[in-house]
């Protein structure tokens, strides 16, 4: 009787606990998000794609996260990993929608391990430095709020003897190894690669397919390449070069003009500040014969592009402007001479007193939402159009030598990049390893130097991507962080 006695008892809580997580509903639990959606959301990342996908491929594993949730005895305990890069504040607004700008934003990584919406809420915001305030506020009931906060401070507490004489687990105990639990490579390994394999296997023809397509169209049209800008699926992009192909077939007389040129599926249509042929996915093939039809005029204003480049060149001691297309936003040709027209003009009327050539040999980048200047592990300078000339020079002038031992280290991080990514593709047997964009080659080589200190069979045959969060793609490739546990 008494056994009995002390079930009912523990059922009870057990449903109060469920009660509390189902205080808060799948749309209150939106609606709290909401500041957070509005500060990691891709679309105000446009001119960071690096940064773009990071948090494309982050909400969708936190969106799934959230739906797990709601499911009806949803009980798994299992960390979820994630990482955003959250926009700054403005430190004196006090609306959501003007709190924002474009000064910047800084990465945030927090792992979820919670079981109801309430508390995943409460952690996200938390973990980014956002208000829950407003959360008071919303349509859930102020009753079952307070219940369920009296429920979980509830100074009950079983006596340890009590889960060891029953079986039950310790709560307590329980929740303190959730939150000590944290994903390895070899645990997630165990877990995904059997649905890894299976996605892979089923991606192949369509892989073989792309490969086909890709090579005829580029011997075709006589193209150096064939990319995309988004890590759209294997199908996906199939799709796009059979619309190029119809293309080619339909109107092969706008296409005379691409010889040489590179083709980037991407979200608009143009040519890129690099000179590439951008096709926007979402337009019809009527907006890419104008673009086809409007290549003459496209490499006139590169030639004077190049020309306005050499002009900076001359008034920066001679520092080459270069424009790199993995780093930098994503630009068209005409929004790229407008940047370099504008900062061309600002140096000419600043008159900055650089000795002729005194910088030759150093490279520097030009960003237009960036307020302070910054040397990257490459070498190079990457310069906001908005930087005070005299701010500008101070810079260039103290960091100089730093900037020349970089651009040497440089070709031999490369290498090492390399080699490394080859003797761990020879040595797991992968079909394919590589990065994303927005891991730096630092990262890659730490990253590849610990995988080859491990033995890992799971990874044969497969497609390796190092990322910055544990994932399997649609196309079966597998996504680890490069600082992977």
């Amino acid at each position: 009787t008494f056994y009995y006695f002390i079930r009912l008892c523990l059922e009870k809580i057990l449903l109060q606990c469920i009660l509390q997580s189902r205080a808060l509903s799948g749309a209150d639990a939106i609606n709290a998000l909401r500041p957070f959606y509005f500060a990691v959301h891709p679309d105000f990342f446009g001119q960071h794609p690096k940064e773009r996908e990071v948090n494309e491929n982050s909400l969708k594993r936190l969106n799934g996260y959230l739906e797990n949730l709601q499911k009806p005895g949803f009980r798994s305990f299992k960390p979820t990993q994630l990482t955003f890069y959250v926009r700054e504040r403005e430190p004196n607004s006090s609306n959501v929608q003007e709190s924002f700008s474009a000064s910047g934003f800084r990465a945030v990584s927090f792992t979820l391990h919670t079981r109801d919406l309430l508390s995943t809420v409460l952690d996200i915001l938390n973990s980014c430095s956002l208000s829950t305030e407003h959360i008071q506020s919303l349509n859930v009931s102020s009753q079952a709020h307070q219940e369920a906060k009296s429920t979980v401070n509830r100074p009950i507490k079983w006596d340890k003897t009590y889960y060891s004489f029953t079986g039950f687990k310790d709560p307590e105990e329980e929740l303190e190894q959730a939150q000590r639990m944290e994903t390895t490579l070899i645990s997630w390994l165990d877990d995904n690669e059997a649905r890894a394999v299976k996605k892979l296997k089923k991606s192949l023809p369509l892989r073989k397919e792309l490969e086909r397509l890709k090579f005829e169209l580029s011997h075709q049209l006589q193209l150096s390449d064939i990319r995309w800008q988004r890590s759209w699926g294997i199908a996906h992009r199939c799709s796009q070069l059979h619309s190029l192909g119809r293309l080619v077939q339909q109107r092969p007389e706008v296409l005379k003009n691409v010889k040489g040129h590179t083709v980037v599926f991407t979200d608009r249509s143009g040519m890129s500040a690099a000179g590439h042929i951008m096709l926007g996915t979402m337009d019809v093939h009527h907006h890419w014969t104008k673009i086809f039809e409007r290549l003459p005029n496209y490499y006139k204003l590169q030639k004077r592009l190049l020309l306005l480049e050499d002009r900076i060149s001359q008034l920066l001691g001679g520092i080459q402007v270069i424009y790199i297309e993995e780093l930098q936003p994503l630009l068209t040709l005409e929004e790229y001479y407008e940047t370099l027209d504008s900062f061309y003009n600002k140096l000419r009327d600043s008159r900055l007193p650089f000795h002729p050539r005194s910088l030759r040999g150093l490279q520097m980048i030009l960003e237009s939402d960036r307020y302070a200047p910054s040397l990257h592990e490459f070498g190079h300078f990457i310069i906001p159009t908005v930087c005070d000339p005299a701010t500008l020079q101070w810079f260039i002038f103290a960091k100089a030598q730093e900037a020349r031992e970089n651009l040497k280290r440089k070709e031999e991080m490369m290498i090492t990049e390399k080699e490394l990514i080859n003797t761990s593709t020879e040595k797991f047997s992968l079909d394919r390893l590589y990065k994303e964009p927005s891991v730096s080659s630092a990262q890659m080589i730490g990253c590849c130097k610990r995988l080859l200190e491990e033995s890992l069979p799971y990874l044969q045959g497969m497609h390796l991507c190092i990322s910055h969060f544990y994932s399997v793609l649609q196309d079966g490739d597998l996504c680890i962080p490069w600082n992977w546990k």
